[in-house]
């Protein structure tokens, strides 16, 4: 049963709502300055995290001339005599005569005084073992620093270190890379009403976001484990402020399910107050989901924790996750703002008068459109399962088919890339 009804009078007004853009603009900036600690991590252990400094080069790229094929490094005309053999990892002395030749394998430094490679399809051997034939007029070997010359920038700091980075960073000499730790969540389920197994019936839900949530935060780039979800948390101020508090200890961000309204029974709000947390935003003016907020926490050493009010309908819990926790955690990680893509609708959607519209939408990514989909309710996720993202319809406008609009697309893996 849910307790502690606190008189109407007791209950704080909502206050007006922040436009969708500047919440997102907020969240980020608050992220930012309480970006995590820097550490220097070994190569195998940085996917999925984000450069704290740009990657450099160490020396040129290639650090010396490497032949691009196997054959014979010749100097001068042919036919010409072997005098050596070069190999990959070697250091071969140079080529000081005319008409002399080392076979060379890919990969391999070339000798200093080489005029050519010659391919070793294209050559043959002279009766008296000599190597002829006419090298292409491109030369077969890589210059150094024809991919990068030392010191050049060649990703900046905030990048997201995938495998891609990864493979760059060892090709340049790096043994670990300066990078953000990973940010560390929690989620408190609120809600009596909610079932944790089972079908939903005889008045209760089955709790769909305790599942959920915590593998959208992983997909934003998160460390939590099935420790971290707590709940559900009983629906009194004192279980809500005591389970807040354990999950801060550890957490640099607590995500929250439920409760984000001022109602009779709603106590996130007296419990942020209660421990002493400032709004970065309170209610956004966005549709679904325009009852979420983010409030944060400084300590007496100045460690920075954050706190996610997440509405309890599933459908818009994400929307608050797209809107308020991704830019939240891009700039804790010292990423920069997320860029939204450009689609076109390819149906109407509507708008929601004064409010931002999120509305989900299936990518056709060949042809860069985007469709609506159906069973989009606030309380419904069959939609979610099936779309790509949200289509954002701006305050004031309805989304009309061939126009072009920005999509927020759903998280994905970490180190994955968008087609």
């Amino acid at each position: 049963m849910r307790t502690e009804t606190a008189p109407a009078a007791d209950r704080a007004p909502a206050p007006p709502p922040v436009g969708w853009d500047q919440a997102r603009a907020r969240v980020h900036a608050a992220g930012l300055a309480a970006a995590l600690p820097v550490a220097a991590r070994p190569l195998v252990e940085t996917d999925g995290q984000t450069l704290a400094e740009p990657l450099t080069t160490r020396t040129d790229l290639p650090a010396f001339p490497t032949s691009s094929v196997d054959g014979w490094a010749v100097r001068g005309a042919g036919p010409w005599a072997v005098v050596g053999r070069v190999l990959a990892g070697g250091s071969p002395p140079p080529l000081t005569e005319d008409g002399t030749t080392v076979e060379i394998a890919t990969g391999a430094m070339v000798p200093t005084g080489t005029t050519a490679v010659l391919r070793i399809e294209e050559s043959e051997r002279t009766p008296d073992g000599r190597v002829a034939g006419t090298p292409r007029a491109t030369p077969e070997w890589r210059e150094p620093g024809e991919e990068a010359y030392a010191g050049e920038e060649l990703l900046p700091a905030g990048t997201p270190v995938d495998p891609a980075v990864i493979g760059l960073a060892a090709s340049c000499g790096y043994d670990t890379l300066p990078v953000r730790r990973a940010p560390r969540a929690a989620l408190l389920v609120f809600g009596d009403e909610l079932l944790t197994a089972g079908p939903p019936g005889a008045g209760r839900v089955r709790d769909a976001l305790g599942p959920a949530v915590p593998a959208w935060l992983r997909r934003y780039g998160c460390e939590l484990t099935a420790d971290d979800v707590i709940g559900p948390v009983a629906d009194t101020l004192p279980a809500h402020v005591a389970a807040l508090r354990a999950a801060l200890d550890s957490a640099d961000l607590v995500c929250t399910t439920g409760g984000t309204m001022h109602g009779p029974v709603d106590h996130l709000h007296p419990a942020l107050a209660e421990l002493g947390a400032d709004y970065v935003v309170n209610t956004v003016a966005v549709r679904p989901g325009f009852p979420m907020l983010l409030a944060q926490l400084t300590d007496a050493d100045g460690r920075v924790r954050f706190v996610a009010g997440l509405p309890g309908n599933p459908q818009s819990a994400i929307v608050a996750l797209v809107s308020l926790v991704a830019p939240l955690l891009a700039g804790l990680q010292g990423r920069s703002m997320p860029v939204l893509p450009q689609v076109t609708l390819a149906e109407p959607v509507p708008g929601r008068g004064d409010f931002t519209h999120l509305a989900l939408v299936r990518l056709d990514r060949a042809a860069g459109t985007a469709h609506p989909v159906r069973h989009v309710g606030s309380a419904m996720l069959r939609g979610l399962a099936g779309a790509d993202g949200f289509a954002v319809i701006r305050p004031g406008t309805s989304g009309e088919p061939g126009s072009p609009v920005p999509v927020v697309p759903l998280p994905l893996l970490p180190g994955e890339r968008t087609s």
